[in-house]
């Protein structure tokens, strides 16, 4: 049998993901913060890319010279609309691909929709339109920014670390000393704890683990005082032998903290050897103490939630879905420089990188706009399909899932995904997470209908806050209670949201009450 080399033709399908393809996807799952990152470094790299520094849209008569990616005019999309793909559409699934034309040239007057009016299929008379805008903010704060003071945040205070290195500059220490020292204070968190353990760091150093308790004995006496402990118990040990008052039934105390968490009074009492009035008493004062001492410094100021879509109801009924302008990138390609520059470019590489550049550049351009295309079009259909938790509040969240919101505006599963991944939607009702209004399906029992599962934690919290002394509910109890509603749940999914909503056990509440 002779092997001898042959040509053979197949034809095969498989998706090719080009860089723009995957250029659109990463830029769908960005935050606005790292949306603007991406931009910056974009603008950086590519001489055709201007960054316009004012707050302001560009007029609808940009420069023909010009390609912007800016808010246009209010583009009122109302639900009954059929939209229709557009010319250079990016269809953002794993099945589909790029559609685009040769010339990539666009235009100014189609980018960015800022506003979709819904109209709701629901009349507002069906709903409670007196408990409208009654509930408050459940989650989140106002989106107003006349209330927003960024102000305090910017004051210049000495950090935790440098408070702790001006005192390390008035203790006398030798020189291996002051090393070992300053490890120490760069292994210290926020809080004022460390988070290497002494072992670790006599290792690193080279040095014996009494070495460094030497000098960390020496480091706890800096101000603020609880600083340099490694656990709760130490830290408030500290606190309170400053005081002159760490006696041996504190000590016993702190030791025994899991009791306190647990409010088991009578744990307490034999541990410590105290009567339970004393044991009250110390209770109190270990309160009073600063469990996280370096609180108090300056650290990284937290950035406010910037929503990227805003909910307002209009006068007819209806939403008005408003893309947040301030999150929106805007950017110039520069097609003047681009025709003066190519009149004197020589050939070759040259003319090569100059055609690249543009490309790249209209391209960055038409993703995102698509980008806040499908923002927009996907948080419509949020809004749709929650729309009496918007007026009637959280009891009255839908169970909703992803492939449903897909399936109604016609983009894959995975897209949804990626454009509710850190971006954040301000309604009436405060600012919510886009993934907040994913929830899981309890069934009820009649089971025509369901509810979702942040309905069910809402009314596990509102009646464990509702209990008295006489009558705690345990678990089992909740369940009972929530079947007398419709609700079919069993007692250890209760026991979940309960333990994830941070709400302790009926013996612990039982022994809270009784305190």
């Amino acid at each position: 049998m002779s092997i001898r080399p042959k040509l053979q033709m197949s034809h095969s399908q498989h998706l090719v993901m080009t860089p723009q393809l995957l250029q659109a996807i990463k830029l769908l799952q960005l935050s606005a913060i790292e949306l603007n990152d991406f931009v910056e470094d974009e603008i950086e790299r590519n001489p055709l890319l201007n960054h316009e520094e004012g707050g302001e849209p560009l007029p609808t008569g940009t420069s023909q010279n010009e390609t912007a990616a800016a808010p246009a005019d209010t583009n009122i999309l109302h639900s009954d609309t059929t939209n229709e793909p557009q010319d250079n559409e990016i269809l953002l699934s794993d099945n589909t691909a790029f559609e685009a034309s040769a010339s990539l040239d666009v235009s100014s007057e189609d980018l960015y929709p800022e506003t979709s009016v819904i109209d709701l299929p629901t009349p507002r008379s069906e709903l409670d339109a007196s408990n409208f805008f009654s509930q408050g903010n459940s989650r989140g704060g106002s989106f107003d920014v006349d209330d927003f003071d960024s102000t305090g945040m910017l004051a210049a205070e000495p950090t935790l670390k440098e408070h702790l290195s001006n005192q390390l500059m008035m203790l006398p220490l030798g020189n291996t000393e002051r090393i070992i020292a300053q490890i120490l204070i760069g292994t210290v968190d926020e809080a004022g704890y460390l988070t290497e353990s002494v072992h670790a760091i006599s290792e690193r150093l080279g040095t014996t683990p009494q070495e460094i308790e030497g000098v960390l004995e020496k480091l706890r006496a800096f101000e603020p005082t609880g600083v340099f402990a490694r656990t709760l118990a130490e830290c408030l040990s500290l606190q309170l032998a400053e005081r002159g008052e760490l006696t041996p039934s504190y000590e016993a105390f702190l030791v025994n903290l899991p009791l306190v968490a647990r409010h088991d009074i009578l744990g307490l009492t034999r541990a410590c050897g105290v009567p339970r009035k004393v044991i009250s008493e110390m209770t109190f004062r270990i309160r009073r103490l600063n469990p996280k001492p370096g609180l108090q410094f300056s650290c990284e100021p937290v950035r406010p939630v910037v929503p990227d879509v805003t909910v307002r109801a209009t006068p007819d009924g209806s939403w008005m879905v408003e893309l947040n302008s301030a999150t929106l990138p805007r950017i110039l390609v520069n097609q003047t420089y681009y025709a003066e520059v190519s009149k004197h470019v020589l050939k070759g590489k040259e003319k090569s990188y100059l055609s690249e550049c543009l490309t790249n550049a209209n391209w960055l351009v038409k993703n995102l706009d698509q980008r806040a295309r499908t923002i927009l079009k996907v948080t419509q259909e949020i809004v749709r399909q929650q729309d009496a938790f918007l007026v009637l509040g959280i009891q009255y969240l839908k169970p909703l899932n992803m492939k449903t919101v897909a399936d109604a505006i016609e983009v894959h599963e995975s897209t949804v995904s990626r454009v509710t991944t850190n971006k954040h939607m301000a309604t009436s009702r405060g600012i919510f997470e886009l993934k907040y209004f994913f929830t899981a399906a309890i069934p009820t029992s009649n089971g025509s209908a369901m509810v979702s599962a942040e309905t069910v934690r809402y009314r596990i919290r509102e009646m464990i806050s509702h209990e008295t002394n006489a009558k705690i509910l345990s678990d089992d109890q909740l369940v009972v209670l929530l079947r007398e509603t419709g609700i079919e749940i069993a007692r250890r999914t209760v026991a979940k949201y309960r333990e994830g909503m941070n709400i302790p056990s009926s013996v612990q509440r039982r022994r809270m009450k009784n305190t």
